[in-house]
């Protein structure tokens, strides 16, 4: 996608889209965005939708391999109620994500990080009054001070852990399903680099101590709003590999050879197929894990 930024400060930039025939709607109800197929978003003409909620300019497609033409405008349109298309196929992002084109997963993502901004900030921060949607759905105005709100991305690390026999480090939430195993994860704090982060999430979680933290690549990580930042790191060799879990975020730790994890894979349950943590996973793994997610 061309996000086309300078198309946003057009005052009369919906005005012109909705007169555009080209023009083309991804219809976004509950969370969910309206499918053509089980692995295709639906993108529909401006007439073809009832009136919506929030309007958020995508940009300009540039996928070569998809049905719109090349430069064809989208806007995601969020609905409260989805009228007609109520009875229609919707897809959430954590399922469809792995199937997708990279078009419509980009798209998807984008929507959805955006929409899930203006659903918390409806108000000012400054005076309380009720924000204005301006430029395109990237920002909201207070009309009492006349201050921009922009959207928010909130930096969350997540780190593949493996020590001295190269065994990873997996936990399981207390949020998930008991036999759920994933990476260990959190929150930047202000004021705080990424490394010294992903040291002190991890000691906090599990009691380990870790060095060299790696970075690896990063997954956009609408859920509401994080930027997910991966890394691998190792244990300090000054310390053990004892992992006691917090008790309140984590509630289960444990050490898995990659023998032993393809031992446990019809007891325990992995991070789905869209996610970095699968990713960093498998990469330690070496190869795919056929687990059934």
């Amino acid at each position: 996608m061309d996000r086309d930024h300078l198309a946003r400060e057009r005052e009369d930039l919906f005005e012109e889209l909705w007169a555009d025939p080209a023009t083309r709607i991804l219809p976004i109800f509950q969370g969910s965005a309206l499918l053509s197929s089980p692995t295709s978003l639906a993108l529909l003409p401006v007439h073809a939708i009832p009136d919506g909620d929030i309007k958020v300019y995508l940009g300009r497609s540039l996928s070569t391999t998809s049905p719109e033409p090349v430069g064809t405008p989208i806007v995601a349109v969020q609905f409260v109620d989805a009228g007609h298309l109520a009875e229609a196929e919707w897809g959430n992002l954590r399922f469809l994500g792995s199937t997708l084109s990279n078009r419509d997963a980009g798209m998807l993502v984008e929507a959805l990080g955006v929409l899930n901004w203006h659903a918390s900030h409806r108000f000012s921060p400054r005076t309380g009054e009720p924000t204005v949607v301006e430029k395109g759905g990237w920002v909201r105005r207070d009309p009492i001070s006349n201050t921009e709100v922009f959207p928010r991305t909130d930096a969350a690390i997540i780190v593949g852990i493996t020590d001295a026999e190269n065994r990873m480090l997996l936990g399981s939430n207390a949020l998930w399903e008991s036999n759920r195993y994933s990476l260990l994860a959190g929150f930047v704090e202000p004021g705080e680099s990424l490394e010294t982060a992903v040291q002190r999430e991890v000691l906090e979680e599990s009691g380990i101590h870790v060095v060299d933290p790696v970075y690896l690549g990063s997954q956009p990580w609408p859920f509401p709003a994080s930027l997910m930042l991966g890394f691998t790191a190792t244990v300090d060799p000054d310390h053990g590999t004892e992992a006691t879990p917090d008790g309140t975020e984590i509630l289960d730790l444990r050490w898995f050879s990659r023998d032993e994890l393809t031992a446990a894979l019809p007891d325990i349950k992995l991070p789905g197929p869209t996610s970095i943590a699968r990713a960093i996973i498998e990469e330690w793994y070496g190869g795919p894990i056929l687990d059934g997610q």
